[in-house]
């Protein structure tokens, strides 16, 4: 049986070249453009490629010093590696003069290179679900540690104003700003008027506990609001009460007349004559008071 052989597979490269399309070789060309300039890309001098490597033996002070900046950020100093990030300075070995500066429990110098500095994340655990986040948006404006998935606008995270929270809870400006841990609150536009002053919303589960703290119990908060409606009932009776007072005055005027404080003014009568005194003398008409004078 014969064996056949394909054209292709004997065919020189420049039969095989001379196939392509102009299409073709247009691409080939464009990927050869991509290719070179990634090529001359990598051999850009990078200001760490000689302290990374050390391969000639360098001191690493020396190539600390070669091309490279030291930043110092409180006591620790760090290389700016130009690519957006520090790297902390390693620490270089110390020892007396002429000698490599090795612990005798080391073989080699620690590396110099070290990774970039890496900035802890504080992972918070959701009171409602029980889940690691890092960010929410109750616990970055009220420091309340609840995720965003669990977050409830409607009932339980609703939002409360100082004024609605002063009026419910009867806390005072105190309560709000001066009692430890102070209350964090986030401002809003008033819908009502945009000239009035912003307003301050609180949590308003944040605003039950501080009542709690104030009052002790919410038996007692219910206490405390019984006793103000019944002073405020009590104030608006006497005040009732005063006016019906000054009403029934001004229309029993045969009674009552506001001129109780006024001066008495004499009316007297005919004067009578004393013959061995000299004297004259002359009594009101509508009092008992009598005066006696002389006439010049």
């Amino acid at each position: 049986m014969s064996e056949e052989v394909s054209i292709d597979a004997v065919a020189p490269p420049a039969e095989k070249s001379s196939k392509l399309t102009n299409a073709q070789k247009a691409r080939i060309e464009r990927n050869l453009a991509k290719a070179q300039k990634l090529r001359e890309a990598k051999l850009v001098f990078h200001p760490f490629k000689d302290l990374a490597s050390n391969k000639d033996g360098t001191h690493p002070e020396a190539a600390l010093s070669q091309g490279s900046s030291v930043i110092k950020v409180q006591g620790t100093k760090y290389i700016d590696s130009g690519g957006g990030f520090l790297m902390e300075q390693p620490i270089l070995p110390t020892g007396p003069p002429g000698s490599t500066g090795l612990n005798k429990s080391t073989e080699e110098v620690p590396p110099i290179i070290d990774d970039a500095i890496a900035i802890p994340v504080q992972y918070e655990e959701c009171l409602e679900c029980g889940d690691m986040f890092a960010d929410s948006y109750l616990f970055n404006n009220f420091g309340h540690s609840v995720c965003d998935k669990c977050r409830d606008n409607e009932d339980r995270h609703a939002l409360i104003t100082r004024t609605e929270a002063k009026a419910e809870y009867l806390l005072k400006d105190c309560d709000f700003d001066k009692r430890e841990p102070k209350l964090r609150y986030i401002s809003r536009k008033n819908p009502h008027n945009v000239r009035w002053g912003e307003m301050k919303l609180y949590l308003h589960l944040q605003i039950h506990q501080r009542a709690l703290e104030v009052w002790g119990s919410e038996e007692e908060l219910v206490r405390q609001h019984e006793s103000r409606e019944d002073k405020r009932e009590m104030g608006k009776a006497r005040k009732y009460n005063k006016q019906m007072k000054q009403l029934r005055m001004e229309v029993r005027s045969s009674i009552y007349t506001k001129k109780t404080h006024a001066v008495h003014e004499h009316e007297f009568g005919p004067d009578s004559y004393n013959e061995e005194e000299d004297t004259y003398t002359h009594t009101c008409l509508t009092c008992p008071y009598s005066e006696t004078y002389e006439k010049m």
